[in-house]
Formats: structure tokens, C-alpha cells, sequence
């Protein structure tokens, strides 16, 4: 029984390692880091890569968390206590905007709809939750990939489609990379009808304890409502908000 303990203490102190390390981290250095040897660090990652727990990073040789892990993950967010708390928190913005605010965590190649308010106008575009948008034509999508360190956002980038979903839509890498700078700087994404013709959102960032990015609070509606300035207005309210949205996620990382 000690030593099935020990195992399952090391296959969870990879996934951990895994998951907090702010880039792909290699067997080698999760070997180092848990004080592992290497063989046993290699055959442990093989095995939680067998169960989809974590996959290999864009290069082939490193890990991150695999789409069972991030599917594990976004159902303890999505079931947590604290969720009234978070609608709360949705509700408030948009009534304070008058529009649709959701919430997205990042999905693998896509980012995916964990909550959402709904403005009460009878114009609005419908994504519910549990809808994966694109991350180079949406204000969600392209925040998450400016907060990337430059040589894994180049990698995303080199393996997604960038299929144009409007004349807006930012088809070209060097183009995309030289716009994730400025999103980068400033810490908002925009989407000026990048991602639905007659569309517009901006979206401000949701930190983990460790400052990386691990949501995004989003605001969109219909150019006829909301224009870019309009919502770039409300982005001190979003932070404020996302501020809040950042207590209640901490809170349920720790339950």
C-alpha cells in the first residue's frame, strides 16, 4: 500500500508540475524537478500520456495538459460551489455594459464558453456555454495568445488554420503576431468584426495565483449597440470585475 501511495504521489506531482509550469516542460525537467529518475519520469509521462492526462507541446519533445485533464478541470469549474457567485459577478458587468459578458478558458487550439450572461435585448448573437470559438478571430482568443511567451505563441500559431470567418479576420502569421504585440502591451483583446460580420468584443484577462492567464472576462454586441470605443469605455469596470471573477476561481482551486 506505501508503495502504490508513493506511485500515485508521483503521477500527481507530474500532473501538478505540468500544470503549473507557465511553458511545455520536458521529462527531463520534471525528472529534475520532482527528484525523479529519468527513466521512471519518462515512463510516468508516458503513461499519463496514454490516458490523455497530458500531450505533447508543438515541438514533440515537451508536455502540456492534455484534453482529459483541461476536460476534468473545466468540470470542477463548471459544478463548483462558487458558481452563483461568478453569475453574480456576469450579471453585474452586463447590466453595468447592457451587453453579453461571458467567460472563456482556453481549450487546446480553441477557447471555450465555461460561463455566460446574456443581454436582454431581442439583438444578440447566441454562443452558449460549452461553444469553442477560434483564438485568432476573437478578443478571448487572441488575449490568450498575446500572453504567450513569443517562441510557444509562434508555435500555436504555425499549427492553427486561420481560416477567415469575415474580411476582418487576420489570415496572415506575421500580421497576427505583429497585432499580439500591441494586445500584449495594452492587455485587452479586440474582435472589430473578426469573428461574425456586424460583431464587435473586447475582452480583459483572469489570472491564476501565479499571474498567468487562465480565463478571460468578455464583453461582445452588434456594431448597431456597441462600437469599439464604446466597449473600450467599460474596460476599467471588466477589470474590476475580472479582479472579483479572479477571488472566485482561486477560492475554487483551493476547495
Amino acid at each position: 500500500m506505501r508503495d502504490k501511495g508513493h506511485n500515485f504521489l508521483r503521477v500527481f506531482g507530474i500532473i501538478e508540475a505540468v500544470v503549473a509550469s507557465p511553458w511545455p516542460i520536458s521529462y527531463s525537467e520534471l525528472s529534475e524537478r520532482l527528484n525523479l529518475a529519468k527513466p521512471t519520469a519518462h515512463r510516468l509521462c508516458d503513461l499519463l500520456e496514454s490516458q490523455s492526462l497530458i500531450q505533447r507541446a508543438v515541438d514533440g519533445k515537451r508536455y502540456i495538459p492534455g484534453p482529459r485533464l483541461r476536460s476534468l478541470s473545466m468540470s470542477v469549474l463548471g459544478s463548483s460551489t462558487l458558481l452563483l457567485e461568478r453569475q453574480l459577478v456576469l450579471q453585474s458587468i452586463s447590466a453595468k455594459i447592457g451587453e453579453t459578458c461571458n467567460l472563456t478558458v482556453p481549450n487546446g487550439g480553441t477557447m471555450l464558453y465555461l460561463d455566460r450572461v446574456e443581454t436582454d435585448w431581442p439583438l444578440r448573437i447566441s454562443l452558449p456555454v460549452g461553444t469553442q470559438v477560434p483564438l485568432h478571430c476573437t478578443a478571448s482568443g487572441k488575449l490568450y495568445l498575446s500572453q504567450l511567451a513569443s517562441r510557444e505563441r509562434k508555435r500555436l500559431i504555425d499549427t492553427l488554420t486561420l481560416e477567415p470567418s469575415t474580411p476582418n479576420t487576420i489570415t496572415d502569421p506575421k500580421k497576427l503576431i505583429a497585432e499580439l504585440k500591441t494586445t500584449r502591451a495594452n492587455g485587452v483583446g479586440i474582435d472589430n468584426e473578426e469573428f461574425y460580420e456586424g460583431m464587435i468584443a473586447v475582452a480583459v484577462p483572469i489570472n491564476d495565483p501565479m499571474g498567468r492567464i487562465c480565463a478571460t472576462l468578455a464583453v461582445h454586441g452588434p456594431l448597431q449597440r456597441l462600437t469599439i470605443d464604446d466597449a473600450l469605455a467599460h474596460v476599467p469596470a471588466m477589470r474590476e470585475a475580472a479582479e472579483r471573477l479572479e477571488a472566485t476561481l482561486v477560492s475554487d482551486l483551493r476547495k
